[in-house]
């Protein structure tokens, strides 16, 4: 291979890289329900208690068991039948397209508005006939969907009443509703959903290409995947020269990927003028239309994949239950490390309804930092934690807990950033002037 034809095929697996991230963050949960938990295809992972860190999955909460799954839909409607609101628990959560455009939501704030409901998904050129009565008929435009749900609690509902609801959730073929799909435990069975950037990013990429037809608005892109040799119908076995210009491209696009979540107006937007803080940079018009990632000037492929280098499963409708405040840095703009001890107040006048959690997340992965004890904290924990006399709590963070603070440290030892997550946000909270503090790092 020429230099000049290397340096080409470099700068193209970077491009693409970046554009088929969505499609395999999405394909990876699936992957990891068949290789990690030792599922057959057609199961439903669910969980009897909330992650942690023998979990891998793109900014997770630890505070609410999921049920989830992937469907390839072989050419053939499936029903999601969604449980109406339970005694102790009720459902949020969404179901995506295999490039996670949301299709639907379901629960209180989705289609069927908390009262259940069966989601027939039809998938792209089926020619039979569709029943509409007593069905939501949901049009997928890709051969494969996922879906994901929390089933969280509600009056005094405990882990065990969310953890039996969400296996209420049925999927089955709409020509056979006898063939339910069983359930297997992810958190017995942990799973490792994130996206790796090894070759296995491009193996899973062909994958997923191999049962999905282009949709026009790819075709820039996949008419380019011949060159990386993935074609429909056709091994994927590049020779060990390619492969690894396929992997420089590849560090390129992650490092590209990288700078956008680090950077301001990238996957992430300051929150207020005087903090550090952020929050998702959501196009707001992109919100609004579900999130197809789509203008008037074609596919907003670098928008698209600054947000799904570190979510995923976003709703087609936003807002409601749920505010999310990232934190990067410190008081003094710089990034949180691994190193050094922070502190963070947490006011006692933090506007969460239901209550507030602190997540910490790897920088390098975007999921949980593996092997620790805890991987976050939340204001149900605080009849163990220290409290301020202005009733505040202050949390830690550092590789070894500070002295008399243990109950009040999350553990780090690497690079690091948050989430920062308001259940049941107050109304007009963010117009009162409540604000979270800075990152104090500690000398």
């Amino acid at each position: 291979m020429s230099e000049v034809a290397r340096d080409a095929l470099v700068r193209r697996s970077c491009e693409l890289a970046i554009w088929a991230l969505p499609a395999v963050a999405i394909y990876d949960l699936e992957l990891a329900i068949l290789r990690d938990a030792g599922a057959e295809p057609g199961t439903i992972a669910y969980m009897t208690a909330p992650m942690d860190s023998r979990h891998g999955m793109l900014t997770a909460n630890d505070v609410t068991p999921y049920v989830f799954a992937g469907m390839p839909l072989n050419g053939e409607p499936h029903v999601i039948e969604v449980p109406p609101i339970g005694e102790k628990a009720q459902l949020f959560g969404s179901v995506l397209n295999a490039w996670q455009r949301p299709l639907v939501d379901v629960g209180p704030s989705g289609e069927d508005a908390g009262e259940g409901g069966r989601y027939l998904i039809v998938p792209p050129g089926y020619q039979g006939e569709i029943p509409s009565e007593d069905y939501i008929v949901v049009q997928s435009d890709t051969a494969a969907v996922h879906f994901s749900f929390r089933p969280v609690a509600i009056n005094g509902g405990q882990m065990a009443d969310q953890s039996t609801y969400s296996q209420s959730v049925s999927v089955y073929p709409l020509s056979d509703p006898d063939a339910t799909w069983p359930y297997i435990d992810v958190y017995e069975n942990p799973v490792n959903t994130l996206p790796v950037y090894d070759y296995t990013f491009f193996t899973d990429l062909n994958t997923a290409m191999q049962r999905e037809m282009p949709l026009e608005r790819d075709y820039a892109m996949t008419g380019r995947l011949a060159s990386i040799g993935i074609v429909p119908g056709e091994p994927f076995d590049p020779d060990e020269e390619t492969k690894a210009a396929m992997l420089e491209g590849l560090q390129c696009a992650y490092d590209y990927m990288q700078h956008g979540f680090e950077s301001e107006g990238g996957g992430l937007k300051r929150l207020w003028d005087d903090r550090q803080h952020g929050t998702f940079n959501f196009p707001l018009e992109q919100a609004k239309k579900g999130l197809p990632f789509i203008n008037d000037t074609g596919l907003m492929i670098d928008k698209r994949a600054y947000m799904y280098f570190y979510v995923t499963y976003l709703p087609k409708t936003l807002g409601g239950g749920t505010y999310y405040i990232s934190g990067l840095r410190d008081s003094g703009g710089e990034l949180l490390n691994g190193e050094d001890t922070y502190r963070l107040n947490v006011p006692a006048d933090t506007p969460a309804e239901d209550f507030w959690s602190v997540i910490v997340y790897s920088m390098e992965t975007k999921g949980f930092i593996q092997g620790k004890e805890r991987v976050g904290l939340a204001s149900p924990n605080m009849e163990n934690m220290i409290q301020n006399d202005d009733g505040s709590i202050d949390v830690y963070f550092a590789p070894e807990a500070p002295e008399g603070m243990e109950a009040n440290w999350i553990p780090t030892g690497e690079d690091w950033f948050i989430l920062f997550r308001l259940y049941g946000p107050s109304e007009g909270w963010y117009e009162s002037g409540w604000q979270l503090p800075d990152f104090e790092k500690l000398q």
